[in-house]
């Protein structure tokens, strides 16, 4: 039985995460998306608001598992014994982002193997920052995220102003 890792922010989930969520949900029997505090990043949702609606996201997915976590990437890898691990690709930035990453997590975890899924096109400039500065200054965000998320991002603004 394969189990391999999605790791991620999440703040939030939009649908390019989606899209690519899905897409590599087929390539395993078990996939856990794995959300990160992220002490670095500004975040818009709190960790367990960001696994809550994330969760309600891919509810319609047996396969997906949601959890939290606080420490290094390759640490939550380590302790949980995985070592296939989906990462996203939306453009040349990405990729070389990604590709020190991965040198980085290879050289800690000389069995992981890292499977970079390229996002389709339509949603190939959508970013959960890019959607967090619409809805801040009141654009709409519909296109980008599924209405659960939208309606999240939009109550979670009108607490803050």
């Amino acid at each position: 039985m394969l189990t391999a890792v999605f790791p991620g922010t999440f703040d939030p989930i939009t649908i390019g995460h989606t899209d690519l969520i899905h897409r590599a949900s087929r390539l395993c029997d078990k996939l856990i998306i794995a959300i990160a505090e992220s002490s670095s990043k500004r975040t818009l949702f709190t960790l367990d608001e960001r696994i809550e609606l994330t969760g309600k996201v891919l509810a319609d997915r047996p396969n997906i598992t949601v959890v939290g976590y606080n420490n290094l990437t390759i640490d939550f890898l380590k302790e949980n014994n995985i070592n296939v691990m989906f990462r996203g690709l939306r453009n040349s930035i990405d990729y070389e982002y990604e590709k020190q990453l991965a040198n980085a997590y290879l050289s800690q975890l000389p069995n992981l193997e890292i499977i970079f899924l390229n996002t389709k096109l339509q949603y190939s400039f959508i970013s959960s920052s890019i959607v967090k500065d619409i809805a801040i200054h009141g654009g709409s965000i519909n296109q980008y995220v599924s209405p659960l998320v939208e309606e999240a991002v939009k109550n979670k603004i009108r607490r803050y102003k």
